[in-house]
């Protein structure tokens, strides 16, 4: 596919994701299951053959938290730069990517505040006794002490456009992407959290969050998005990516 692409991961399983405790600022290492699951996607998805082609990563984008950036490791992309948060680690015998690498704030995840470490089912029980609504919603009612709605639909609005005008724009066509006239990337990575990503996905088709936007993304999850009729104007969800190989085609 010759049109830029967004491929979005979501850290692999911690103890907190598999009991459905809110996690945001809190440092939790992945399970021993999380890891393996991380190694199995890389291995599935990532190649010149597979769905992510290194080759043809512009940039990636990762969470300033630990989780996120021990998925990026796992995911094995092959970068030839050093990850920023470890410079000391020794550069893959398996380099497959020039893509740059930047620690990125607005994708850190949702800011709970008050409901950071809680089940939403303990969050409504708090919200009853104090008198609040108890259907509570985060896409409607964000956290008390964290984050709206509206301060996640701006940093990641944000960060869309620069995307766009930094690692998209100019980039469409068939002659596009790391194998066309320019060999000039074009794809962009970001690993990061479930609800931060989800909000993304629905900024970028332009969908109001407090419209609760029905997605789900499991822990080590791949989504991606793309754009219709080959318009940076005209973003989309890719809701089935074919696998790239060289035609046979004469």
């Amino acid at each position: 596919m010759p049109d830029p692409r967004i491929f979005f991961v979501r850290h692999g399983e911690t103890e907190w994701s598999l009991n459905g405790r809110h996690t945001g600022t809190t440092e939790l290492p992945l399970t021993a299951n999380g890891e393996k699951r991380v190694r199995a996607t890389g291995n599935a998805l990532v190649g010149d053959d597979r769905l992510i082609v290194p080759g043809n990563l512009a940039h990636i984008y990762v969470s300033p938290r630990k989780r996120a950036q021990r998925t990026l490791e796992l995911l094995d992309i092959g970068c030839r730069e050093r990850y920023p948060w470890n410079d000391s680690t020794p550069l893959t015998d398996n380099i497959r990517s020039d893509a740059s690498i930047t620690i990125c704030p607005s994708i850190r995840e949702w800011d709970y505040g008050n409901y950071e470490g809680l089940k939403s089912a303990e969050i409504r029980a708090s919200r009853k006794e104090r008198g609040l609504n108890e259907d509570w919603d985060i896409w409607r009612d964000g956290c008390e002490g964290g984050e709206s709605p509206d301060d996640v639909t701006k940093r990641l609005d944000e960060l869309i456009a620069e995307i766009k005008q930094k690692w998209h724009a100019g980039r469409f066509g068939k002659d596009s992407g790391w194998k066309g006239k320019d060999g000039v990337p074009n794809d962009v990575l970001i690993v990061a959290h479930g609800h931060i990503l989800r909000a993304f996905v629905s900024r970028w088709v332009g969908k109001d969050l407090k419209d609760n936007p029905s997605l789900i993304l499991e822990a080590g999850g791949v989504g991606t998005l793309s754009y219709e009729h080959h318009n940076i104007d005209e973003p989309a969800i890719l809701l089935g990516g074919a696998f790239v190989v060289e035609s046979s085609e004469k």
